[in-house]
């Protein structure tokens, strides 16, 4: 009976699920094609102080977890000191926007409980 109940339930959901049509446009020339955007000087100024922002957050996390012994000294060091230059840079030449060239590092994170 309980088997019979879950078949009913369930049989309507999948039906939608394998009748519902798909609409998917293929990309077209232009969109693949780089866009060129010229930003303000107040615009850059804007996402160069979002970026610093970004920046000094993530010093503050990484000098925490120092603190709280999850990342050791040296290791906390090396990645403040390659935070510094971004930061660095970023003053000087604001921040990067060649967002194709950007790389994604997919972090797996093991927790131990």
């Amino acid at each position: 009976m309980l088997n019979k109940m879950k078949a009913i339930l369930i049989l309507p959901l999948l039906v939608m699920l394998v009748a519902l049509p798909v609409h998917a446009e293929p990309m077209t020339n232009t969109e693949s094609q780089k866009q060129v955007v010229k930003l303000t000087k107040q615009q850059k100024e804007e996402l160069t102080k979002i970026h610093l922002d970004l920046l000094t957050k993530r010093k503050q996390l990484i000098m925490k977890y120092v603190e709280y012994g999850v990342i050791p000294k040296e290791k906390g060091d090396k990645m403040l000191k390659g935070i510094n230059e971004h930061y660095q840079d970023i003053k000087e030449n604001g921040p990067d926007m060649h967002w194709n060239k950007m790389h994604h590092h997919h972090c797996h994170h093991h927790h131990n409980d």
